[in-house]
């Protein structure tokens, strides 16, 4: 494991996270960060799928902003703002830059994101190359229903989160119906275990879910 840089489309160079698959390699996953940066606690995502035989690749989406930083969990309004600052097509190049690394070592690409980076995950889906996408309590929906889903996508929202009200995720649901949605008693960040709104074994049915959704799509 370990910290690079890349380079987006438009000459942009940005710290990303690798941790290599273990065992045979699988194929890639690209995780998209909450409000936070590339934290502790996603490098452990990144540890449980390369375990699975997926490398994997966090790119750090606040580079444009920040170089290098890291938001703590209890700072929320730090990381809201450097989300607003942010581009979505600049965004969306540096995830592109990121997908680009993982295929060129072979096999699908698949994306998985969390709060901010769920809701990028959609526009993943919609825009780049990618096998299958899972968005966990993605997060600023409203801004994705604008063009259809090319790969196949999976959604985590509990019910209790403040987020993303009942209303929009069913507004979400009626534009792409091919979106496989679970929804779960539990408010926002339930699979972050760093945080108080962690909730054990949500995460580990929504990460079981994720798991066999890549395994059909990734690998077949």
């Amino acid at each position: 494991m370990m910290m690079t840089q890349i380079e987006a489309a438009d000459g942009h160079r940005f710290d990303c996270w690798i941790e290599p698959a273990q065992g045979e390699r699988k194929g890639g996953i690209v995780i998209l960060q909450e409000i936070f940066g590339v934290t502790d606690q996603l490098k452990g995502v990144a540890r449980t799928y390369a375990a699975l035989g997926y490398e994997v690749a966090i790119p750090a989406l606040f580079d444009r902003q920040e170089r290098g930083v890291v938001v703590p969990f209890d700072k929320g309004p730090k990381g809201r703002d450097l989300m607003l600052a942010a581009k979505l097509d600049e965004t969306m190049q540096d995830v592109a830059a990121a997908v680009a690394v993982l295929a060129r070592n072979g096999g699908k690409v698949g994306v998985i994101g969390f709060c901010w980076g769920g809701g990028l995950a959609i526009r993943a889906a919609q825009t780049l190359d990618i096998g299958a996408a899972v968005a966990f309590y993605g997060t600023r929906l409203p801004q994705y229903l604008d063009r259809p889903l090319k790969a196949p996508m999976q959604g985590h929202w509990g019910t209790e989160d403040d987020h993303v009200p009942a209303e929009v995720l069913a507004e979400a649901q009626a534009y792409f119906p091919e979106l496989e949605v679970h929804t779960y008693k539990a408010g926002h960040a339930f699979a972050n275990d760093a945080r108080p709104s962690y909730i054990p074994e949500v995460a580990a049915k929504a990460h079981a879910r994720t798991r066999t959704f890549f395994q059909e799509h990734l690998i077949g």
